[in-house]
């Protein structure tokens, strides 16, 4: 039987990157997918400048529309638009952008099994063992999981989440109109929902409409999506695409391996708190995963994450508790010169939150805010979102 020097678990962008990266580094490496290239993938596909500096070598952007536009409002009121002299954001239909990503695995040397689930992971000292749903068995020295925070590998690390959110997504196909109206244009709309947001994005002939909010108020959300197609005046568009999913944000002290497993991606509860946006996690994770694999220095990747990544998480919980406890605040912040390019060094990837919450007049500004009379609902009490931990299952 073969030993594979990597089995990837999950054909997604953390997966894919993992695969890359090792085979490219000369690992004997194997994806396995449970679903079939091109699949649809519940996701807004906006690809800022990290996601776009983490794949520049490996594949041609598929991208659907180049956003320099951003218009907001609170609500539905209190609209601006502001626009930068360059794009800001990619959008692309993950179908398409995963697809280039496996096939950009393939080229590096990697092999990709599709359409197999994992239902068990076993390991010893020297092997890890994946049991597949058709009967058969993949040895490995070592396995990074990539499949989702709901997968078989983030249960078996024993991953733990601090903040659970509901996000709900529809593909609206639109019209040549509909098209020019939002072509390079997106809109952000701070919601009614503590720490909830709604958004549009244009992908040519299709917009992607959605909202996420905190688990546990989902019929809030479900009205506040429905309200906010309603106010697009898209209630009578079909959609394609009508979806929903859970996206998990890992606590601070969740572990990112257990053995020769590791976990990337989704499935360690990586991506940015606030914003939810989870590609550029993915992609960086994946790849720092799959370099430590192939370097044989597994501790190496825990270490990367809590040097990269774990930073920018704990800035982006500040920012959505601040957003929680004061949208209005946040809202007027964005209008104001310097907010708007606190918003543009972050899409274009020049700078994170972790930097610019460093900064002294951010600093005071955010302690000024916190010495405000609380409101009657503080960020602590959304589901999901206390110092509870919930155990991956």
């Amino acid at each position: 039987m073969i030993i594979w020097d990597l089995v990837v678990v999950g054909g997604g962008p953390a997966g894919l990157s993992a695969a890359h990266a090792a085979a490219r580094a000369g690992a004997r490496t194997l994806v396995v997918e449970r679903a079939t290239h091109p699949r649809y993938k519940t996701c807004g596909g906006g690809l800022i400048g990290i996601s776009l500096a983490e794949v520049a070598d490996r594949i041609e952007v598929p991208a659907h529309d180049r956003v320099d536009r951003i218009t907001f409002t609170r609500d539905g009121r209190r609209r601006f638009t502001r626009r930068h002299s360059a794009p800001l954001v990619a959008m692309v239909r993950r179908e398409e952008f995963d697809d280039r990503l496996r096939a950009a695995a393939v080229a590096a040397g990697a092999e990709v099994r599709e359409g197999v689930a994992v239902r068990a992971v076993e390991q010893d000292p020297d092997e890890v063992r994946l049991r597949l749903a058709d009967g058969d068995t993949v040895r490995a020295r070592a396995v990074i999981g990539a499949d989702g925070s709901s997968g078989v590998t983030a249960r078996h690390v024993g991953v733990t989440w601090r903040q659970v959110d509901l996000g709900l997504e529809l593909e609206l196909p639109v019209p040549p109109a509909e098209q020019d109206r939002w072509r390079g244009r997106v809109l952000l709309d701070w919601g009614p929902v503590p720490g909830s947001y709604a958004w549009v994005f244009p992908k040519g002939d299709r917009l992607t409409v959605g909202v996420i909010a905190a688990r546990g108020e989902g019929e809030r959300t479900r009205a506040y999506l429905r309200d906010f197609v309603a106010r697009l005046g898209l209630s009578g568009v079909t959609p394609e695409h009508d979806s929903g999913h859970l996206t998990r944000c890992r606590a601070e002290d969740s572990p990112l391996r257990r053995g020769r497993v590791l976990v990337a991606g989704d499935a360690a509860g990586l991506l940015e708190p606030w914003s939810r946006e989870g590609i550029s996690f993915a992609l960086r994770s994946g790849r720092l995963a799959g370099e430590a694999v192939a370097g044989g220095d597994l501790d190496a990747y825990e270490r990367e994450i809590r040097l990269r990544l774990v930073p920018e998480m704990r800035a982006g919980h500040r920012l959505l508790e601040v957003f929680a406890r004061r949208p209005g605040v946040f809202h007027a912040l964005l209008a104001t010169p310097p907010g708007w390019r606190m918003f543009v060094r972050f899409c274009q990837g020049q700078a994170s939150f972790e930097r610019t919450l460093a900064r002294r007049p951010v600093r005071a500004g955010l302690a000024l805010l916190d010495r405000l009379p609380a409101p009657r609902r503080s960020a602590t009490a959304r589901s999901g979102a206390g110092p509870r931990q919930v155990r991956a299952r």
